[in-house]
């Protein structure tokens, strides 16, 4: 099949090289004319605006934004929508929060464009380990484009089949689901992302006690100086906490024992917050997953040991660079 890809930084570059690999053609834009080249290079179509990406395609086409949620994302849409016809599709694989999806959706229809957002999640490692996708949108659109989906994702790989799953949707065993309609996609990418906050908070903590049981504060035989590093190893083998997050924190001890490489300085997208919102909607309690929205907000003030394991699992699974303070 064809995809138009437009935003090609960390995730959207290496969206267009799975599919390619896969045996699928790709339409790309981005405003860094570098990262269109390195794609035409691997065998991309590259264009130099919107319009021109639109006119590349084939009918019905399909075209895939992979930008920043907010403005960024909202104009190329808007924009996208006055170039597009009826029957077309636009993919929004971004961060964005599950409202606007259904606002864009039900406008889109107006113009007899079908709207399917996408809530991704694989980061710097999705052409090596696929990715795992949350669709919402209309059925009928989604079972269309399901040969994009299927070669993006993981597939099933060496991970032991449930026991006792029956179900007569294979896709959730390949790594993608189609959540439901418009919204439903990013919806359960977002509890996603605040139950990734909640995990990422405890093992921060729970490292930063073990880097700290050397303080002067406790009596002299209470004082261990632990290697972090060995620790974080041990239970990524055969530990009840192992997990892809112990794998980087891991990566990260290894190469930098002291995490000097980072400020502590811990970043959020939104998805955390928007978590909370969501709980407060529905009133159900999340005292773990709004702690670990907090604490990224103090960290900005003060970086500590566990701050410092938020920033390096950050940079680990998205490549996010901490944001300097002011």
């Amino acid at each position: 099949m064809q995809l138009g890809i437009i935003g090609l930084g960390r995730m959207g570059g290496n969206i267009a090289r799975r599919l390619m690999l896969n045996g699928h053609t790709t339409v790309v834009y981005d405003r860094n004319t570098a990262f269109i080249e390195n794609l035409v290079a691997e065998g991309s179509t590259g264009v130099a605006d919107l319009p021109a990406l639109v006119a590349g395609l084939t009918k019905p086409r399909a075209v895939w934004v992979m930008l920043p949620a907010g403005a960024p994302t909202e104009d190329t849409i808007n924009t996208l929508s006055t170039l597009l016809e009826a029957g077309d599709t636009i993919i929004d694989g971004g961060n964005t929060n599950y409202k606007d999806d259904i606002r864009r959706a039900r406008t889109l229809a107006e113009k007899g464009l079908h709207y399917i957002d996408v809530g991704t999640s694989g980061g710097v490692w999705g052409l090596e380990r696929g990715y795992c996708m949350m669709i919402g949108g209309d059925a009928e659109t989604v079972q269309r484009l399901d040969p994009l989906f299927a070669a993006l994702a993981p597939g099933m790989g060496d991970i032991p089949r449930t026991k006792d799953r029956k179900s007569d949707d294979h896709r959730a065993e390949h790594g993608y689901i189609h959540a439901g309609p418009a919204g439903a996609g990013h919806f359960v990418k977002m509890i996603h992302n605040g139950i990734e906050y909640g995990m990422m908070a405890a093992f921060a903590e729970g490292f930063d006690i073990l880097k700290t049981k050397s303080s002067e504060r406790l009596p002299e035989d209470q004082r261990f100086d632990l290697n972090v590093a060995d620790i974080a190893e041990v239970w990524r083998r055969g530990s009840v906490v192992s997990s892809w997050l112990l794998d980087l924190t891991a990566d990260a001890l290894a190469s930098d024992p002291k995490l000097d490489g980072f400020s502590g300085s811990v970043a959020d997208s939104g998805e955390g917050q928007w978590t909370i919102e969501a709980a407060m909607e529905q009133a159900v309690p999340v005292p773990v997953l709004s702690n670990s929205l907090f604490s990224r907000y103090r960290s900005r003030g003060q970086g500590t040991f566990g701050d410092k394991i938020l920033s390096a699992q950050r940079f680990g699974f998205g490549g996010h660079v901490e944001t300097p303070k002011k």
